[in-house]
């Protein structure tokens, strides 16, 4: 049971957790914290939160567990806004879909990594933002992953990953450079894809017809790209050296494949084609 949970940046993330561990029982009362007065109203209106303030300082007073669940590039300010401010017995987690980041702003504002402090990164979400997207039932069997490094203290891991099955997810531990190799395949990636695809076709003469007779492909792929613009601006700049190798890596691939219609070797494109429907169908589909 967390008494006091302080969540920085209610949004769809933050708000759903509050939701989620409320649902359990698992909290007695939650403070949030963000710039917009009134998107903290209206998370207080709808019970995702008991009360807020717009100073992190303050807002961690007394917090038995706080979740920074703000943008990427809010992480180091908020690092400097709340330090000195923090319970002694304190837990910090974030929810940063890159790891390596947060962990050397952490470094930068408290000189070392603070025991108490354990990255982590819920892998569910929607194309949706802001506190009136959040729903309780947004972890139910989805993964969240923890990083925790040779400073963290094991108890404090253990009450994050209580904290994070409470509210219906499946925990997972994965080292931090590992965590950002694989996010920037299978989540960054396609982010990048998605938005690179809409923006490419709404800049060709035809885009209305374009977009006027897309059909359901076409939503499906490119749903991800009506995600928060400002969150994915900081997500590939924080992770950027795995997400270039990644798109370079697409990019020859996509190469081949361009050659293939080029030439108009079938061969090549039914092996591209076969292969990844059953990679897709072993390791995809159903999955969390």
């Amino acid at each position: 049971m967390i008494s006091r949970l302080c969540i920085i940046g209610v949004g769809l993330i933050g708000g759903s957790l509050a939701l989620a561990l409320k649902r359990a029982g698992a909290v007695d009362s939650v403070i949030g914290c963000g710039r917009q007065r009134a998107n903290l109203e209206l998370a207080r209106s709808r019970n995702v939160i008991d009360e807020f303030t717009t100073d992190p300082g303050e807002a961690v007073r007394d917090a038995d567990v706080v979740v920074m669940a703000a943008p990427l590039g809010a992480a180091e300010p908020l690092f400097r806004a709340i330090r000195g401010n923090l319970a002694p017995q304190a837990i910090v987690t974030d929810v940063g879909s890159a790891k390596r980041c947060v962990v050397e702003d952490a470094k930068r504002v408290f000189g070392a990594i603070p025991a108490n402090f354990v990255p982590g990164h819920p892998i569910a979400g929607t194309e949706q933002s802001g506190v009136e997207a959040a729903f309780e039932s947004l972890f139910d069997d989805h993964r969240v992953i923890l990083t925790p490094l040779e400073e963290t203290d094991a108890r404090a891991t253990q009450t994050v990953r209580l904290m994070w099955e409470a509210a219906g997810a499946e925990v997972l531990l994965l080292d931090l450079d590992h965590h950002d190799q694989v996010l920037a395949a299978t989540s960054h990636l396609p982010h990048m894809l998605a938005y690179t695809l809409v923006d490419t076709l709404g800049r060709m003469e035809q885009h209305t017809e374009i977009f006027r007779y897309a059909a359901g492909g076409f939503r499906d792929f490119t749903r991800i790209a009506s995600s928060d613009p400002t969150m994915w601006h900081d997500i590939c700049l924080a992770n950027k050296d795995a997400l270039l190798n990644a798109l370079q890596q697409f990019s020859a691939d996509l190469a081949v494949v361009s050659d293939a219609i080029r030439n108009s070797d079938s061969a090549v494109l039914k092996d591209v084609f076969s292969r990844a429907k059953d990679l897709r169908d072993a390791h995809v589909s159903g999955s969390k």
